[in-house]
């Protein structure tokens, strides 16, 4: 069953601290869902894991390409999820050359597990990862959720059929 309102729990996230210097001017930064989703329009996308095919080649670049269609709309944040590291969602983003959606780290997977979309994939020996959803999210209560058909552990993928930038653009143009 989906939660009328997000979770509360800590992303653990890097942020650029230039004072820094060096090669690594990264720092970290705890960040709330209270923080991320209060008072704010927001638009959630959760998927399988950094750098897979489907979610490397269609999901994420997807919302970066609308982005600017998004806030026409109103929309304060859009936010990639996934059950993936900082380090590895900072560099999944450099690679595609995201620079709009804001990459949440969710590596002990509590926001996802949370969220009841945390899902068994050792059959392909990811662990445990987020299924594939988007949501729309106002002051955080979830207003609306497309996820992808088929929840369940282990299955042989999971498609973008109904969690894509251009679904959740239609549901938002609709209301």
């Amino acid at each position: 069953m989906t939660p009328a309102t997000v979770p509360d729990v800590v992303f653990h996230t890097r942020v650029r601290n230039p004072a820094l210097g060096g090669d690594n001017p990264f720092e970290w930064k705890d960040v709330t869902t209270a923080e991320l989703f209060g008072g704010r329009n927001v638009v959630v996308f959760g998927v399988p894991g950094a750098f897979t095919p489907a979610c490397s080649d269609s999901h994420l670049p997807g919302f970066e390409r609308h982005h600017e269609a998004f806030a026409a709309l109103g929309i304060d944040l859009v936010a990639c999820v996934s059950v993936n590291d900082a380090f590895v969602m900072y560099q999944w983003a450099k690679s595609r050359t995201v620079e709009k959606v804001v990459m949440l780290p969710d590596g002990n997977g509590d926001f996802t597990r949370l969220m009841g979309m945390l899902v068994r994939r050792t059959a392909q020996g990811m662990g445990y990862r987020s299924w594939r959803y988007a949501m729309h999210v106002e002051d955080r209560v979830i207003r609306k959720m497309f996820v992808e058909p088929g929840f369940g552990d282990d299955p042989a993928g999971v498609g973008v059929k109904v969690s894509d930038a251009e679904t959740m653009l239609d549901y938002l143009r609709s209301r």
